[in-house]
């Protein structure tokens, strides 16, 4: 939290600093522009490509003593045309040769003088072509560092790469795994595979993505209530594709007002290949076979592009599809509760006062538990380019991903365990713990479920590119996406054996306790009974509709200006529909022929329902859920229409007799909301307007040809939650036990866009050998902040439904009710280090070594209400939140092999703080430290194989509950190992 005067300083502070940057361009200096013309009558040729590569949006590698002190007359060299740069470089024997992707400098030969020509031609086709990345001496995974490394120092914004070695080089399962190694980003996992993001500790509702270019959204769900089940928000499940589909990742983590809007954490751009990527005409088809030692499953992935292309047009049509099956099992206790219980051992006074008054902390159901998902992923890319001359280049690219999801899942339980025998606790704090008890009277609760569920995005785009003279660019750009996630199974019932005695025991694994019976098997239970049967389905819709247009003027001086308007549409509509069952008491008794054995948990085995077959016994086979069973609180539709304008100014100068580059801006946008839903049991709908202006400042100061300083301050937005936006009413159907108080949440369409204040700044090492060394800090000011305002309210007095309330509860009933609010200013911070390079300096053969490594450190808080139903408010860090972060990799690269070991750290981390919830004052994870590795070898010029392994520790994932590190969710997900054969033609 910070005061007024506190948050009016650091205004002062942005504004200063943006008077500074753009006082310190030529623009704004024509005395001192004068004087520099007097005394710079040359500039380093260096100096030229660094410039001309951010004027005309390209990446050139060059060897740093190629170009050691050769310079150039200012007035020669203004240009955006790879065909004049190259006519510039061939007076000192240098030629600018497409490679894959770029370009790349180097000593010409005659051979090459001889076909100046015919590359000039093949260069003028591709010039138009944004941050393309290149490819010079060395291969593989070195080849893709150094590549990411000049991308990284051309941005004005303070940004991080991932290219297609590197994608393809590290045995990733999806976007997400690939992401994890940028650094300051840090995953969640779904089934051992990467679901969403963080960046900076900001969680996945402040990171933006765009495909292609445009906004987007991607959608789909965990078979765990822990992990978030089926969620409306803003957030990005990168699940949805396999890492292969794209040839670049590109993070930014910074502003700039040519971005959109609404990413307060930073943006994450996703690019497709596309053929002009490509130096020739490519064949690449990879085969590759999975083994996971939990499921026990061999599963095959086949991936495949082709690239035709000549000067002018080109195709590009690329596939992946892969098949996975998981098995995640362990053992959790749905949190923690003081529960008032009744005790039969031994006599003790004390201990049956404190029973009966509620003094200790029980597990609330001990449980074990198997999540089985059999996993296929198809995705599909192609693009079309053609540039029939070097002013003009239009590109139509496609993309259209699914995955399909067939769950089950197993859980036996333990309930009904309010009489006590015999226990042992200890002291945690200032509670008082179970860690062992022995229950007469109790219930095994046995669940099993089955679930369908598939999420499909697809997108088309389309990108034109225009440069009518050498100073003046236009682009147009527009584009459609949606992402559709279908649950139409979610099938469960729950039998139960009642009457048994049971021990839970947590004395010898805090966070991996036993339960058993000591008067009857698991494996043998007989006189079941039916409690319910529930059946549920899901459908969420997110569309985005994109039209952008820009264009950029470069004044001889080397500056420039861009203007640029954008209009996007967004919506997102969603239902719910749910049924339970509980058959009459004289129904309910199982035979078995009702009944399955299940052995599949490695520590439980216990007798199941069988699931088809106890809905056919209640003739519920074929149950089809109808409009009567629509959730009302799901039921609502999101929309805004946003217009955007920005206008961009970029100088180039000298600051103490060192190149300067400044990049200021200004944007506006002006955003039509409408939420519509069911409100107090009627369709209701909001609709309003907002709109503001943004900023930007990004500067970087060339200190030599190794070191350079970047700073920048901005201004940018994100809008809450699509779930806190909605109008709904969302009546909590948990179970309680007597005198507990229910919730109710209530969304709020009136909430204000998050704002924040940015101020970055960093200083950056190239060194030989393309090595890398950078220190950056950040700060983040965010205002409007949401939290959920909570207060105990009669249900009578909210004007909800009755019908909404589950069996038990009254009208008359209080309830906590919870609406989010924007409420709060609260401040982030930290910094990061990256470290990359060869280690050619050791002897033989350790010289082929190389280590690429980052760290981050962040911390940020904000006040959170009613914290455990006390009333209180407390101070803690933001949800999502790992305060250090760090990945580390050792490679090893021969001509013909190489190998890599990395390692992902991500410290402990609030998941959620639920106000009112009197079970816990927090929830979240353990530290982690996930360790994979991959060799590939090169058989032939066409062929190579990969062997590769992932989660090779066998990470237990560890949910918390409570700051008193109390057991929640444990599970283990398994190594997974992969063979892959790769043919180039």
């Amino acid at each position: 939290m910070i005061n007024r005067r506190s948050k009016k300083s650091v205004v002062i502070a942005g504004h200063v600093f943006w008077l500074i940057s753009v006082g310190l361009s030529p623009a704004c200096f024509a005395a001192q522009e004068g004087l520099a013309d007097k005394t710079i009558n040359t500039i380093p040729l260096s100096q030229l490509v660094t410039e001309f590569s951010r004027d005309a949006g390209e990446t050139i590698a060059f060897d740093p003593t190629l170009l050691k002190g050769l310079t150039i007359t200012p007035a020669q060299w203004r240009t955006t045309n790879a065909s004049d740069l190259s006519s510039l470089l061939q007076p000192f024997s240098l030629c600018l040769a497409p490679v894959q992707n770029g370009w790349v400098i180097h000593r010409c030969d005659t051979q090459q003088n001889e076909n100046t020509s015919k590359t000039t031609q093949t260069e003028s086709n591709a010039i138009t072509r944004t941050h393309p990345t290149v490819e010079i001496e060395v291969t593989g995974f070195r080849q893709s560092l150094i590549r990411a490394r000049e991308i990284k120092r051309l941005a004005m914004v303070t940004q991080e790469s991932i290219l297609s070695e590197d994608i393809t080089d590290f045995p990733d399962l999806n976007l997400a795994d690939s992401l994890q190694r940028i650094p300051g980003i840090t995953i969640t996992r779904e089934g051992g595979e990467g679901r969403q993001i963080s960046l900076r500790g900001l969680g996945p509702d402040f990171t933006r993505v765009k495909v292609n270019g445009m906004e987007a959204m991607a959608m789909t769900s965990s078979a765990m209530d822990a992990r978030g089940s089926v969620s409306r928000t803003r957030a990005f499940d990168f699940t949805l594709f396999a890492s292969e589909i794209f040839n670049r990742i590109d993070v930014s983590k910074s502003y700039s007002v040519e971005q959109d809007e609404g990413g307060i954490g930073g943006t994450v751009m996703l690019y497709t290949p596309k053929p002009f990527d490509f130096v020739d005409d490519i064949n690449t088809f990879t085969v590759k076979q999975s083994y996971n030692e939990n499921s026990k499953q061999l599963d095959p992935s086949i991936i495949g592009l082709v690239s035709r292309r000549n000067d002018k047009l080109g195709g590009l049509v690329s596939a992946v599809y892969s098949q996975r099956h998981t098995t995640e099992f362990g053992t959790n206790t749905t949190r923690w509760r003081q529960e008032k219980k009744r005790y039969s051992g031994e006599e003790d006074s004390v201990l049956q006062h404190e029973l009966a008054q509620g003094v200790f902390w029980f597990p609330r159901g001990h449980r074990y538990s198997l999540w089985n998902n059999n996993q296929r992923r198809l995705g599909v890319t192609a693009s079309l380019q053609y540039a029939p001359n070097d002013k003009w280049q239009v590109a139509f690219s496609s993309i259209a991903s699914r995955l399909h999801n067939s769950l089950d899942e197993h859980h036996i339980a333990v309930k009904d365990n309010d009489n006590v025998t015999l226990l042992a606790w200890e002291q945690n704090k200032n509670d008082k713990e179970i860690l062992f008890a022995k229950y007469t009277d109790a219930t095994w609760r046995i669940e099993t479920r089955e679930d369908e569920n598939t999420s499909t995005f697809y997108q088309l785009s389309m990108e034109s590119q225009w440069q009518p003279t050498s100073a003046l660019s236009l682009n147009v750009s527009l584009g459609s996406s949606a992402s559709d996630y279908s649950q139409p199974k979610v099938n469960k019932v729950n039998i139960r054996k009642t009457g048994v005695d049971i021990v839970t025991d947590f004395r010898e694994d805090r966070f991996y306790g036993e339960s058993y019976s000591t008067n009857m098997d698991t494996a043998s239970l007989t006189g079941l009974t039916v409690k319910d049967l529930y059946f549920q389905e899901n459908e969420i819709r997110t569309s985005y509709n994109n039209v952008k247009a820009s264009l950029r003027y470069l004044f001889s001086n080397g500056d420039a200006v861009s203007a640029g308007a954008h209009y996007k549409s967004f919506e997102n509509t969603g239902m719910d529909r749910a049924r339970s069952v509980y058959p009459a008491l004289d129904d309910n008794t199982l035979s078995k022929a009702h009944l399955s054995l299940f052995s599949q948990h490695p520590d439980k085995t216990w007798m199941q329902g069988n699931l088809n077959a106890i809905q056919t016994h209640f003739d519920l086979g074929n149950v089809q859920l109808t409009a009567e069973d629509t959730v009302d609180s799901s039921n609502f539709k999101v929309k805004e229409n946003t217009l955007a304008l920005y206008a961009m100014y970029d100088s180039v100068g000298h600051w103490l007799g060192k190149p300067l580059y400044t990049q200021g801006g200004i944007r506006y946008f002006n955003t039509q909301f409408t939420s519509s839903g069911i409100q107090k049991g009627l369709p209701s709908a909001v609709t309003k307007t907002y709109d503001d202006v943004l900023f930007s400042v990004n500067t970087v100061l060339e200190l030599n040809d190794n070191w350079l300083w970047r700073a920048s301050v901005d201004e940018n937005i994100t809008r809450p939650s699509i779930q806190d936006l909605a109008i709904t009413a969302e009546v909590s159907q948990a179970s309680r036990n007597e005198g507990d108080i229910g919730q109710v949440f209530l969304g709020n369409p009136y909430l204000k866009p998050l704002k924040s204040l940015n101020v970055e700044t960093g200083v950056e090492w190239y060194f030989e050998d393309g090595g890398i060394m950078a220190l950056s800090s950040f700060f983040k000011q965010i205002n409007n902040f949401v939290v959920e305002d909570v207060e105990a309210i009669p249900y009578r007095e909210l004007g909800l439904p009755a019908s909404l309330l589950q069996d038990g509860d009254s009208v008359d009933d209080v309830f906590y009710v919870s609406t989010p609010e924007n409420t709060d200013t609260t401040t982030f911070k930290g910094f990061e280090i990256t470290y990359s390079r060869d280690l050619a300096f050791l002897p033989s053969p350790f010289d082929l070594l190389g280590v690429n490594t980052n760290f981050t450190y962040a911390e940020g808080q904000t006040l959170y209400r009613d914290v455990q139903g006390t009333g209180e408010n407390q101070v803690k860090t933001f949800a999502g939140l790992s305060r250090r972060s760090y990945n580390f990799t050792v490679y090893y690269e021969q001509s013909h092999w190489s190998a890599r070991v990395s390692a992902v750290y991500r410290s402990p981390y609030i998941l959620s703080v639920q106000p009112g919830n009197t079970d816990q004052d927090e929830s979240g994870y353990h530290a982690t430290t996930y360790i994979d590795a991959s060799a590939s070898m090169q058989l032939s010029q066409s062929l190579r194989v990969t062997i590769e392994g992932l989660n090779l520790t066998d990470v237990r994932e560890e949910l918390y509950s409570d700051s008193n590190d109390r057991a929640y969710n444990t599970t283990l997900s398994g190594r997974t190992f992969l063979i892959g054969f790769s043919l180039e033609i």
